[in-house]
């Protein structure tokens, strides 16, 4: 969500879901240590303990890591809905949900160890 326009405390807000804590924790972790890599750390965090809500804020940029029914209840986009939106999908442009699994190269196919006689 784009807010420069809105006299708020932020200029963006990146949102996203996840189904689960599990991948709650792992968005938000990969994206702290992604901007970490470029020498950029959060200004503040929340919700890391509860994983319902995270939040991190990078002063400019507010990333809120939502898990889908809180997402749901707390509806930020109809509460900022006169910010600027823009929806990204995946690398493919589309919601993770509707992707097919990429094949399995060669190298990456499970060993199957086969039990030995006796």
């Amino acid at each position: 969500m784009d807010l420069k326009k809105l006299e708020t405390v932020a200029d963006f807000f990146v949102v996203c879901s996840a189904d689960s804590d599990t991948q709650v924790k792992a968005i938000a972790n990969a994206i702290e240590s992604g901007t970490e890599e470029k020498g950029i750390s959060p200004w503040h965090t929340e919700g890391l303990r509860a994983l319902s809500w995270v939040v991190l804020d990078y002063v400019d940029v507010v990333v809120h890591v939502f898990h889908k029914e809180a997402r749901s209840f707390y509806r930020l986009e109809r509460l900022w809905g006169d910010a600027t939106m823009t929806v990204v999908g995946d690398r493919e442009g589309k919601p993770a949900a509707a992707r097919k699994p990429r094949p399995r190269k060669k190298s990456e196919q499970p060993r199957l160890r086969r039990k030995s006689a006796g």
